[in-house]
């Protein structure tokens, strides 16, 4: 006997014709005709060069060779039913899913702490890990699994990647509370002559977008106000709360600054502020799958700003 000469599906008849002792019922199990569930087992017959089953005045009787075969048959094929019937039904209380993202630093600080909040609150036993990724190399990333989705400003053009927008955002200037421009009035939005006469403190992490934000100021002929270059956005408030320094960061990241600090922010001059889009991006592999649409929700719930898709 060959296996690979054995049409898979006989074994489902196998297995129909010993749990209900009949051809009929078992064709009718499976919504086979007569004459096609007898071909079948004339087909089974044929390979197991076995009778399989005879008949008795109380029905088909399996042979010793059935007798053997047909439970293990009847196990093997409620466990394949089980495997493929996995991604049915997702609980979120109970599920210890682990799920792995890339966000930067600036995306670490503020979409991780509500994310975290949300899955203590709904799926306590889950794990969340943030591993750092560089933008160019999220695709890849995605593909080979060592991530399950990223957020931030990114627009990967690969097959198999897909992304949803989720806001849109734009730059503003940070300072304290007690900062005024060095000339003209103090309103809403400084002027270009006001930002050029301010000493400026930027962040330039490596290899991100947010490198625009010197690109603005190279625009502006304003690079020689930098006085000060950080590698990353979290030492920005205390560098502007406590000295007469200007910072330039995304509106959302000052928005919550200013909630805990005592600081004020100014919108830049419209021609000049860098705006961005920032999108969630995960696999297609993915997308059919009850933990990682739940995921994506919770993402979108917490930080949508445009409408989710259905």
């Amino acid at each position: 006997m060959n296996f690979r000469q054995l049409d898979l599906n006989l074994l489902r008849v196998l297995a129909a014709i010993h749990r209900t002792g009949s051809v009929t019922a078992a064709g009718k199990a499976l919504s086979l005709s007569q004459p096609a569930t007898s071909n079948a087992l004339a087909r089974l017959r044929d390979y197991f060069k076995d009778d399989l089953f005879v008949r008795s005045p109380g029905g088909l009787q399996p042979t010793r060779l059935c007798e053997r075969l047909a439970p293990e048959v009847q196990a093997q094929l409620q466990l394949l039913e089980a495997t493929v019937s996995v991604r049915d039904d997702f609980d979120a209380a109970r599920s210890d899913m682990r799920w792995r993202l890339s966000l930067s630093d600036l995306g670490e600080m503020m979409f991780l702490p509500p994310l975290a909040a949300a899955l203590r609150q709904h799926a306590p036993q889950a794990r969340l890990t943030n591993v750092s990724v560089a933008a160019e190399d999220v695709p890849a990333a995605l593909e080979s699994r060592d991530i399950d989705f990223a957020i931030g400003i990114l627009q990967p053009n690969h097959r198999g990647v897909r992304t949803d927008l989720l806001f849109r955002e734009h730059y503003v200037a940070m300072t304290s509370s007690r900062w005024r421009p060095a000339s003209g009035k103090a309103g809403r939005t400084l002027s270009a002559r006001q930002l050029s006469e301010s000493s400026l403190v930027v962040a330039s992490p490596t290899a991100t977008f947010h490198g625009s934000v010197e690109q603005m100021l190279l625009r502006m002929k304003l690079s020689d106000r930098i006085v000060l270059r950080a590698r990353h956005f979290g030492a920005l408030p205390e560098l502007a709360q406590n000295t007469d320094l200007l910072t330039i960061v995304p509106q959302m990241y000052a928005s919550n600054i200013c909630q805990r600090l005592d600081m004020r922010v100014w919108e830049l001059p419209r021609v000049a502020a860098p705006r961005y889009e920032v999108r969630l991006v995960w696999h297609a592999s993915t997308a059919q799958d009850p933990a990682h649409q739940w995921i994506r929700a919770q993402v979108h719930r917490l930080f949508g700003r445009v409408q989710s898709p259905a």
